[in-house]
């Protein structure tokens, strides 16, 4: 990433690191020479009060004295010298006292031996500076002056060793910042990965939500804030799946209420139009021969006993035309109820052909039916029946040639395959589609001639259709196949 927190938070770290060691570089170089001359100032101080004491109280050649002023000296590094009115060493720290005494004394009465000299505190009976030695051009600091009780002292020491101190001091933090540096940068590289990690994963999770991909969930085991925003991102991810989810069954919902809106208005409308155009015809012959009938065109009894007739057949006609629509308009809208149960499809099919026997015989036809063991189905049984005699019945109505009709059963693993075939002419490739719309005639003559309404093929169509079953048409060269399918229901 061009703005990566793990780059951002080393580079932040790592500047703040440098910062802090050029800092403390600055302070070394600017206060540490004066804080050392401070703390020098205050040893020579502490070192006069410990002499003054022991010499007020006369045990200045006390052992007890001797080491007291020997660590001190040793500590802080420096040198003394006391001498008494008369210009004799009482008391020194080196061997080489008579340098000691003779810069006493030039102190004492301004020799010039000691040069370049800068007075840091001044008192009544005391002096501390810095002098320059011209022989070895080194800088010292001391202390000189009267002790209480008349004697003369001088303390003295070198202040090279703190510039030294200050160059090693620096020398060494440049060392250590160096390398303070380096492995603080990549530590820090390691946390801020440890950090940035799982925020990365919040982040490519955050990603695949914006693609409503939701099956990324954290599975981060940190027990910072990190993980709190991890386990309120997955319950996120899971509430914004259950509304989408929610959304689209209700839009999908809508649409279909939308769609089955729509189509029942096409269907009322189709309805109409049809039911308008199939009862005019009969609507017209009845009252064209029953006008005849009133205005006594034939007398004849015979004549007239025709045109009752024809009234008579064409009311059976729209009687039953007007039935067959109602069922239709109940099955498409889904006001009738599929009520399934179990019963013997073989029995059923027996009954029906035992009552059709008869009008097959009167028509000359050849009835096949093999006798087969019962087989029991799944199906509302009153609708079978309706498919099954709508099926034979335009079996009966297109019977041709060697004018036979062949009822068949077949059994697969799961279902039932009920078949009726008739001879006769095939039906149209063009028509083949169309024979289960309503009204959809492929001879209207001859549809005409027997009193069909168009209407039986659909109804077939919207009773499997209910009952979520396969049903078709296969066309042979001598005859017409029609089928359908039951679900079996075991012995």
């Amino acid at each position: 990433m061009k703005y990566s927190m793990k780059r951002q938070f080393a580079v932040i770290f790592c500047l703040l690191i440098t910062g802090t060691i050029l800092l403390c570089l600055f302070i070394n170089n600017t206060f540490l020479e004066d804080y050392y001359l401070k703390n020098k100032q205050d040893a020579l101080e502490s070192a006069y009060q410990v002499i003054n004491k022991a010499s007020n109280e006369g045990n200045i050649n006390s052992e007890q004295f001797d080491i007291e002023l020997k660590k001190l000296c040793e500590k802080n590094n420096i040198s003394f010298i006391i001498v008494d009115a008369k210009s004799q060493t009482l008391k020194t720290s080196t061997h080489d006292y008579q340098a000691l005494s003779r810069q006493l004394m030039n102190n004492l009465f301004g020799g010039q031996q000691m040069t370049k000299s800068v007075v840091l505190e001044e008192g009544e009976k005391y002096e501390i500076k810095i002098t320059t030695d011209e022989r070895t051009k080194t800088e010292v600091v001391e202390m000189w002056g009267i002790l209480d009780d008349g004697n003369l002292y001088l303390l003295i020491s070198p202040l090279e060793s703190i510039r030294e101190s200050v160059k090693l001091a620096n020398q060494f933090l440049a060392y250590v910042g160096i390398g303070s540096i380096i492995i603080s940068f990549l530590v820090i590289l390691w946390i801020s990965g440890k950090i940035t990690r799982p925020i990365m994963e919040l982040a490519d999770i955050s990603e695949r939500m914006t693609h409503l991909d939701f099956n990324a969930k954290y599975t981060g085991k940190s027990k910072t804030e990190i993980a709190l925003l991890g386990n309120n991102i997955n319950e996120l991810s899971d509430t914004l799946e259950k509304t989408i989810s929610e959304l689209k069954s209700a839009n999908n919902e809508l649409k279909r209420d939308i769609e089955k809106k729509n189509k029942m208005e096409e269907m009322r409308n189709e309805f109409i139009s049809n039911v308008s155009h199939e009862l005019k015809t009969p609507i017209a012959l009845i009252q064209g021969y029953a006008e005849g009938l009133k205005e006594g065109i034939s007398e004849d009894k015979e004549n007239r006993d025709f045109y009752c007739e024809v009234i008579m057949d064409e009311a059976s006609k729209m009687n039953d035309m007007v039935k067959k629509l109602l069922m239709l308009n109940q099955l498409e809208f889904g006001n009738d109820t599929i009520t399934m149960e179990r019963f013997d499809i073989v029995a059923m099919i027996a009954s029906y052909l035992q009552a059709a026997d008869v009008l097959c015989k009167q028509k000359g036809i050849k009835l096949i039916q093999k006798e087969y063991e019962p087989v029991y189905v799944w199906a509302d049984e009153y609708m079978v029946e309706e498919v099954f005699g709508n099926y034979f019945s335009n079996a009966m109505n297109h019977v041709a040639g060697d004018m036979v009709i062949d009822v068949k059963l077949e059994k697969t693993e799961k279902h039932v395959r009920i078949s009726i075939f008739n001879t006769g002419n095939p039906i149209p490739k063009e028509s083949v589609s169309r024979i289960w719309d309503k009204f959809y005639k492929v001879d209207k003559a001859r549809t005409r001639a027997y009193g069909g309404s168009g209407v039986g093929l659909s109804i077939v169509k919207a009773i499997m259709e209910s009952m979520n079953q396969k049903y078709g048409v296969n066309n042979y060269d001598n005859g017409v196949e029609f089928w359908f399918e039951l679900e079996k229901a075991g012995d």
